[in-house]
């Protein structure tokens, strides 16, 4: 019994000291990136608009839109993945770096074929070389009406 808590207390003691070297090495990447942000050393995506409104559409009916934005940080902006909360919205989004100040577009394009009557919303979501590297992106909103 002795020698079972003994071993017990000594694999507890071993990973603790495993957690206390991981904390201190996250604390210490948090405190570079902290710094790399302070320096401008982290692209940033800035959207000029957030949501667009398509308005009411027809069943059936693909409409699209290109959503600027401006890499606002220091360094080169990789996206590397867009994507949207749903199948019939696909994005289209730069694959070269946009250099820090520079602006792109990421056009989006809503098929409302098969989709239900009413409204609906569409969040985008980036994938990027930035700090954190999963962006909430824009929204598409529309009302689909019956075709006449």
């Amino acid at each position: 019994m002795r020698t079972t808590f003994i071993a017990i207390f000594a694999v507890t003691i071993a990973l603790g000291a495993c957690n206390s070297q991981s904390n201190s090495k996250a604390g210490a990447d948090s405190h570079a990136n902290a710094a790399d942000t302070a320096k401008g050393g982290v692209p940033v995506i800035a959207f000029d608009k957030m949501k667009h409104d398509f308005g009411r559409i027809q069943a059936g009916e693909v409409v699209e839109y290109s959503f600027k934005f401006k890499n606002t940080g220091g360094r080169d902006l990789l996206i590397t993945r867009a994507e949207a909360s749903c199948g019939c919205t696909v994005p289209d989004w730069p694959k070269a770096p946009i250099r820090p100040g520079d602006s792109a577009y990421i056009k989006v394009k809503f098929d409302s074929n098969g989709r239900p009557e009413g409204y609906t919303e569409k969040e985008i979501f980036i994938e990027a070389n930035t700090d954190p590297s999963m962006n909430p992106g824009p929204r598409i909103i529309a009302e689909i009406v019956a075709k006449k």
